[in-house]
């Protein structure tokens, strides 16, 4: 059966747990959501979160190693999200896969949150041939990273201040489209005219591959209130549409000038915006249109799930070190670094 990997994952609102063998290979992946939990605030309230991961992490484990069919010694290692992330979320799912590390004698991996949702491509085909270039997207990061190699990061631009997810929720929340706003705009947009509503695309300054989507999010809501004071009625399938397509558009533009900036041929998709339809499609379009090809995971490992850090972990698992177990949470950790807190390792990671 491979190495077998699991990977916990706590970094926001989702508990997940999965096994992943030699990093291909979806054992079980369970992912208990708080969306029914949060919606009621709005958002993500972190300290209801973290006490959530609390009830739930030790469940959610033992329910995907039942999924999996196997026993806690079956496993040659156990991944967390150390960050980036929610504090007290993160150190729900560090204190948990410490414990199994030390109990069960077994390597202990610490995965950045932002490597795992780009693994979640290796997933889906584990032959990628380097070099790479990947567009993360999510509701706290719109990056766009260059891989020479497993583990060899490149931030080539990053957003400015909102992240795309983020200006999505934001949006749909002016709206008065709810919480989680980001699926719920994508399925209005659907309906509505793109064209109807123009709006502004922040390319900033010429070469750069960094994102802005705050003057976007103003432009929205400046638009409803010059609707509101002239007396005019919105339509809010358009407008969305609108929003939608000034989104995608620089996502878009953007990922492709900098693959074509760094003579890469295969385009990653990652991160829970990954998820989106139009992103999806226009992307895919333009990609063969302009002669890249695409990879981009099922829904489901776009969004936060532990069989992506489960992935990523069996890639450290081959050219180690393994964390030390004073591993402790890093909410602002960058992508490509590691931080640990002392030196300690235990000499027994051998086979």
């Amino acid at each position: 059966m491979g190495r077998l990997i699991m990977g916990i994952e706590t970094s926001c609102d989702e508990t997940a747990a999965a096994v992943v063998a030699d990093g291909v290979a979806i054992l079980s992946s369970v992912v208990s959501s708080q969306v029914d939990v949060h919606r009621k605030f709005g958002g993500v309230v972190p300290e209801v979160a973290s006490r959530k991961h609390l009830e739930l992490i030790n469940q959610v484990i033992a329910a995907a190693l039942a999924e999996a069919g196997l026993v806690f010694n079956d496993l040659h290692a156990v991944a967390v999200t150390y960050g980036p992330g929610l504090a007290g979320a993160l150190l729900v799912g560090v204190s948990a896969a410490k414990a199994l590390a030390y109990g069960l004698n077994i390597p202990l991996i610490g995965v950045n949150h932002i490597e795992g949702h780009i693994y979640a491509n290796f997933l889906v085909e584990p032959g990628l041939s380097f070099p790479l270039l990947c567009l993360v997207v999510s509701g706290g990061h719109t990056d766009l990273v260059y891989m020479a190699g497993h583990g060899c990061y490149q931030l080539l631009g990053r957003t400015r201040d909102d992240a795309a997810g983020e200006a999505y929720d934001k949006v749909a929340r002016i709206m008065g489209m709810g919480y989680p706003g980001g699926p719920a705009l994508d399925r209005l947009a659907g309906e509505g005219d793109a064209g109807s509503v123009l709006l502004p695309r922040a390319y900033l300054e010429e070469g750069s591959f960094d994102f802005s989507f705050s003057g976007l999010k103003s432009a929205v809501i400046n638009f409803l209130r010059r609707s509101g004071q002239a007396g005019e009625t919105v339509n809010k399938a358009d407008l969305a549409a609108g929003f939608q397509q000034a989104v995608v558009d620089v996502l878009v533009d953007k990922t492709l000038a900098a693959a074509g900036a760094m003579g890469v041929s295969t385009v990653l998709l990652a991160g829970g915006v990954a998820a989106n339809s139009r992103l999806r499609a226009e992307l895919a379009a333009r990609a063969e249109k302009e002669g890249y090809r695409l990879v981009c995971p099922p829904a489901s490992l776009c969004t936060d799930n532990a069989a992506m850090i489960a992935c990523a972990a069996y890639y450290k698992y081959l050219r180690g070190p393994f964390a030390p177990l004073t591993l402790n949470a890093v909410p602002d950790l960058k992508l490509g670094e590691e931080r640990y807190e002392g030196d300690f390792r235990r000499k027994i990671f051998t086979g």
